[in-house]
């Protein structure tokens, strides 16, 4: 077909009735195959009616969007046929114009991906071509021609994208992929299609994973593919945009560069950055002098009214000046009955030569033309001008180098500004206002940026391209003014924009002084989602109105953090690059929506033998007594083998283990990629019931306050205290004049009287100043603040990296404050003075004094023989009563060996002194070789173990039902079992009302530590009960032990029925323990643990690094010990090695830390087991392992906190 020719063609069909829409399509084939085709008439000669299908498009490879099929839709025939001059109104505009923005929103773009697979020949060279099938109508088959990522298209492991335009599709169900088996090569394995249409809001995937190939797998070139639901990723629609820049009659006023835009609704919303010519032989073509370009674009619906548009080029090409004159923005309003255009004047230079050099105009508008169509079919025309539009800005922005060596940078710089109205987008720092060579070491550069009103400036961004030699850049301040209100804003930066300092980053956030609002968008990983998820700020939030990537996150009901844990087995074809996903479901089948177990920065997939953990939030389903594990893969190739699943529920002390060994597959095992496993089956371990609080730290506003350090906290309070946690950094917390805000699960040890912070004094800034720290219980709102106001520096204030604040609760201080003096007394008999450097551990009622080095003694060369030497510790947190004390030393210098006679440590506030008697050796080559050493306090009494006491029981009532019955108890303890407590109800002195506590004591024999109760409900002698059931409501049970105060809760919110027999009853288990100082005192007998460790089997598994073992119980723990035998090869494969340890009573053992150094030649470690046995009582304790201490195997870690089974 030629240029400006009419062709006629006689079609002869059955009759369709009234046309509705045509496919027009050619075949590509021919030396010159592009074809743009104005319009289509066909006329019903039966009935004599004429339909005008306009296109006014290429059906071209290299045109427009690359399609080379086109559907249209017909169009009343004034839009086609001339008019009159008159009717025209003498103008020059096409009618057909005002159509494109409509017939755009009537059809639905769709951007095809089809990836290549991997395996060796999958490429095709054949002509591909795709059918995608709807609920109302299909788009016949489709040439895939033009691929805009690689002309060499369908090559191996390569991805194309093209565009299918069609109209009245339906829901997409199907996609039909296929090819004509032409070409050297026409075999082809495809791995997956994908299908994005912008305009519904919906991105499906459809899985192959299958050849299309005459001589590979069933020989079909051609397969249906049905999209996997669980891979469907649902967004907010596009809506098409009219867009018509005009460039302007001056002379050069024409570029070759590619111009994008960005529309801005209110309160920021924003749509992407949209470059409008697709390929070069468009740039070319528009912009030219004089002219109006026009793009009809999808973007996101940015709301009803648009406050503002950027507007700018990539300064690419012969001529890329540009000087626009102004921008016309059509589209259809809410209710399709109309449309309206906004007029953005500009008139301004966008080039590197001309005006202020910027390339970048933000614009406002200034005018607004609507029309729409009234209910008579009549078309009102309005024109009024925008109300208060935004104005546009100069700002001001000084940037301060550091004055620090190398703080200077020849780097390109960018900044990007946010304010509560938008942002400036990313604008290059390119010419300094005051000085020639820019970002120099302690100086202050100036820039003009020309922006709309941002409102209140509370972020920016600052980054540099690393180019240049002297890249790396130091950022002192930013200060920033609007020259139009004179308003000022702060930021105090203090960091490295470097790959070679502090954390290696190249673009950093920074928030102004006083701001204090949200800073989700720190967030990178779904584990910072999951914990604003978790946080407070979230309780009075409508989940319905929350948007962006927090819409993923945030469910119904009350939510709790977990912990998932999930090993591949080693399977050559175990590994899978699919999502998974689980399910948990409780009791009365109570289940939490889906739970995807997503890695932070884009990471997918499972890699063979990997452990991955992920931290996740979920609905609180009570007991779990089902999970649901399973993957969106649905292609052959995304087969899964899962080895071992591990579920940690802090909240409720559970951790469950569970042996799969099973596929999740298609094609393998039973075909499913999903399957339910009881935890009837898995191994469960008590790990502590944790409570979750909100901590936020608040960094004081002097320079250099934030820190790179790593950041250790340790808890104490009335019933305990927890481990050394560590703070995580989250790459912008802990900065200066900074508050923030995390989730922590602590142990249920609340009032809390103490907190130690510390920082290991490590990375570029190893210094940080603490202003306070505030704890808030999430269940019960109870606040806890801890005030410092120093620095935790080896140079500055007190110059100590720890730090020991005291509790304040209700304005009223926890615990006083002391100095101790320790007088540490050396044997005198031949050897015993040391070289080492000895530490020391103080515990008391009131927790423990952490490490104390014992370095300043009156004496110049310390702990030598006969010698006491004295050491004061002013300003420490009173511990109270002292009951044991911890000794060791590093085992360096000549002479590290070291006979200890005694220690005093007097408490100087309470003039008390505490002896510890010792008269042992602390050395590698005397007594037992152990260099650590636990001692009890001299000062107190150790009794005989108790026969009889007394216990108190106190019983709360709840709302739910009272009794006029007795209610009878039997307790069980570790050591015995009591005998049954009857509590009688009489009509002088009623009992067990609604809402009132009763209290009642008991004789009996002594029964150790309660670990649960059996309550019955028992009708009274000759009493009649009635039909219907009666039930008391027990709400909590309190049993305190009289001798010793050992406090035990029972919540048991429970109805019992009322029986006539004994035989009827609940049991509960305890709930909470509250230890008194008394009792712990009696269990400070020396004793020798028995540690036995079995080493793996598997090729590899025995170690030559140092192993170490930390031994945790009820009473406290044994300190890190090294497991050492003279002239033996531990820890070889298969072998069982036991060791002695001599420490304190611990009590009932909860835990083992097992660990090593990765010193030596083979350091990996299989550990199949650990059995620790209290030598005085033959109580034995197991801790299965059965993992990898290795840094190159499963998850990497050298360490392994093992607790006993349930």
């Amino acid at each position: 077909m030629l240029r400006h020719l009419t062709d006629t063609f006689t079609i002869y069909a059955i009759d369709l009735g009234a046309l509705t829409k045509i496919r027009i399509r050619h075949d590509n084939t021919g030396n010159r195959a592009g074809w743009f085709l104005d319009r289509i008439d066909i006329t019903d000669m039966n009935n004599e009616i004429t339909y005008y299908f306009p296109c006014q498009r290429w059906l071209a490879v290299e045109e427009d969007d690359g399609q080379l099929s086109r559907e249209l839709l017909p169009v009343d025939e004034s839009y086609v046929l001339p008019q009159s001059e008159e009717g025209r109104g003498g103008g020059d505009n096409n009618p057909l114009d005002n159509l494109a923005l409509e017939q755009k929103d009537k059809s639905t773009t769709f951007s095809v991906t089809i990836k290549t697979g991997v395996k060796k020949n999958a490429g095709t060279d054949a002509n591909v071509f795709i059918t995608l099938f709807g609920t109302q109508d299909d788009t016949g088959m489709t040439l895939l021609k033009s691929s805009k990522t690689n002309s060499d298209k369908f090559e191996r492991d390569s991805i194309e994208i093209f565009t299918v335009e069609t109209l009245d599709l339906g829901d997409l169900w199907k996609v039909r992929l296929g090819h004509d088996n032409t070409g050297k090569a026409p075999g082809w394995f495809v791995d997956w299609v994908e299908v994005d249409a912008p305009s519904l809001g919906k991105c499906m995937t459809f899985p192959c994973g299958r050849w299309l190939a005459k001589n590979e797998d069933d020989g079909s070139i051609i397969r249906d593919l049905f999209h996997a639901e669980l891979q469907t990723r649902l967004y907010t629609p596009f809506v098409p945009y009219e867009i018509t820049l005009y460039t302007s009659d001056v002379f050069a006023a024409g570029t070759d560069a590619n111009i994008f835009i960005i529309i801005y609704g209110c309160d920021a919303v924003c749509t992407q950055q949209k470059y409008l010519c697709t390929n070069k032989r468009e740039q070319k073509q528009f912009f030219e002098r004089k002219s109006a370009s026009r793009f009809i674009v999808e973007l996101e619906d940015v709301g009803e009214i648009i406050e503002k548009i950027r507007i700018g080029h990539n300064n690419t090409g012969m001529n890329p000046g540009w000087h626009c004159s102004h921008v016309d923005i059509r589209r259809l309003l809410p209710d399709k009955d109309g449309a309206e255009t906004l007029t953005f004047p500009c008139d301004r230079w966008l080039a590197t030569s001309e005006d202020d050099k910027k390339t970048i105009r933000e614009l406002v508008p200034y005018d607004i033309f609507t029309e729409k169509y009234m209910k008579d079919g009549s078309l009102r025309q309005v024109y009024k001008e925008v109300e208060e539009p935004l104005d546009i800005v100069l700002y001001s922005v000084q940037i301060f180098t550091g004055n620090i060596p190398g703080a200077g940078t020849d780097a390109k710089v960018y900044i990007t500004i946010y304010g509560d109205l938008g942002d400036t987008g990313e604008r290059y720092l390119g010419k300094s206002e005051n000085r020639t060579n820019k970002f120099e070491r302690g100086t202050a550069d100036t820039f003009i940026i020309e922006a709309a009103d941002l409102g209140v400036i509370y972020k920016i961004k600052l980054r540099h391209d690393n180019s240049k030699w002297c890249a790396d850049w130091y950022v002192e301040k930013v200060e920033i003014w609007n020259d139009t209100n004179e308003d000022e804003f702060l930021f105090l930066c203090g960091r490295w924009l470097s790959l070679k300092k502090e954390d290696g980053r190249l673009e950093r956030l920074f928030y102004e002084k006083e701001y204090t609002g949200d800073r989700s968008s720190n967030c990178s990983s779904p584990a910072d989602f999951w914990e604003i998820a978790l946080s407070s700020k979230m309780a009075d939030v409508d989940i319905s109105t929350v948007t962006g990537p927090m819409a993923d996150y945030v469910q119904e009901g009350p939510i709790i953090p977990y912990y998932v844990s999930v090993t591949t087995g080693k399977h050559k074809d175990a590994a899978t690059d699919s999502r998974a996903f689980i399910f948990l479901i409780g009791e009365d089948d109570e289940r939490s929506k889906r739970i995807w177990l997503d890695y932070p920065r884009g990471k997918r997939g499972f890699s063979r033998g990997s452990v991955e953990e992920f931290y996740v939030a979920g609905l609180d389903v009570g007991i779990i007594k089902k999970i649901e594990l399973g993957h969106d893969g649905a292609s052959p190739e995304s087969c899964w083998l899962v080895e071992e699943l591990c579920l940690a529920v802090p909240t409720q002390g559970t951790k469950y283990m569970l042996n799969c060994n099973c596929w999740l597959a298609k094609d393998r095992g039973d075909g499913i990629t999903s399957r339910v496993f009881d935890l009837l089956d898995a191994m469960v371990v008590n790990i502590g019931v944790k409570v979750l609080y909100e901590m936020t730290v608040w960094t004081g506003d002097v320079v250099g306050g934030g820190t790179d350090s790593n950041i250790f906290m340790t808890l104490y309070g009335i019933n305990g205290s927890t481990e050394e946690m560590q703070l995580d950094k989250k790459k912008a917390r802990f900065e200066r004049e900074q508050n923030d805000t995390f989730i922590m699960e602590i142990l249920d040890i609340a009032p809390f009287t103490k907190m130690r912070i510390r920082i290991d004094g490590l990375g570029s800034r190893p210094e940080w100043f603490l202003e306070r720290i505030l704890l808030k219980n999430m269940n019960t709102g109870d606040l806890t603040m801890f005030y410092y106001g120093d620095w935790l520096s080896q140079r500055k204030g007190k110059k100590t990296l720890v730090c020991e604040m005291c509790a304040v609760i209700d304005e009223e201080e926890m615990m006083e404050w002391t100095s101790y003096t320790v007088a540490v007394k050396t044997s005198d008999i031949l050897g015993a003075g040391t070289d080492a450097n000895v530490f020391i551990i103080i515990f008391g009622e009131n927790g423990d004094s952490g490490t104390l080095a014992l370095k300043q003694s009156a004496n110049w060369n310390k702990f030598e023989r006969n010698n006491t030497d004295t050491f004061n510790f002013p300003d420490m947190l009173s511990l109270g009563h002292l009951c044991k004390l911890r000794v060791w030393h590093d085992n360096k210098g000549i002479f590290p060996g070291w006979h200890l006679s005694y220690v005093d440590v007097k408490d100087n506030s309470r003039d008390e002194t505490f002896h510890f008697q010792c008269d042992c050796w602390l050395s590698k080559s005397e007594g037992d070789g152990q260099t650590v050493r636990d001692f009890a306090c001299a000062n107190n009494k150790i009794c005989d173990e108790l026969e009889e006491t007394t216990y108190e029981i106190v019983i709360e009532t709840g709302n739910g039902g009272e009794t006029r019955e007795n209610v009878w108890l039997i307790l069980e303890g570790r050591k015995n079992r009591s005998k049954e407590f009857l509590m009688e109800n009489s009509s002088r002195q009623r009992a067990f009302r609604k809402g009132t506590t009763d209290t009642f004591e008991f004789d009996s024999i002594y029964l150790g530590d309660i670990a649960s109760l059996c309550v019955g409900h028992l009708a009274r002698e000759d009493r009649f009960i009635p039909k219907r059931e009666l039930a008391w409501h027990v709400k909590t049970i309190t049993i305190t032990e009289m001798e010793y105060g050992n406090v035990y809760f029972f919540n048991c919110d429970c109805l019992i029925p009322l029986k006539r027999k004994r035989k009827y009853f609940k049991v509960f288990e305890v709930t909470k323990t509250t230890e008194s100082f008394a009792s712990k005192v009696q269990s400070l007998v020396p004793v020798k643990y028995e540690v036995i460790v079995t080493t793996g089997y598997e090729p590899g598994a025995g170690t030559d690094a140092n192993v170490f073992v930390t031994i945790f119980g009820a009473n406290g723990d044994t300190g890190k010990r090294e497991l050492k035998q003279k002239m033996r090869n531990l820890f070889e494969r298969g072998s069982t090695d036991r060791f002695f340890l001599e420490t304190l009573e611990l009590g009932e053992l909860r835990k083992v830390r097992l660990e090593h150094d990765s010193s030596g030649y083979c350091s990996g470690w299989l550990v199949e087991k650990v059995e620790v046995t209290n030598t005085s009582t033959g109580v034995a304790t197991i801790f299965n392992c059965g993992r990898w201490l290795d840094k190159k195997r499963g998850d990497g870690l050298t360490w392994r906190d093992l607790f006993p089974s349930v």
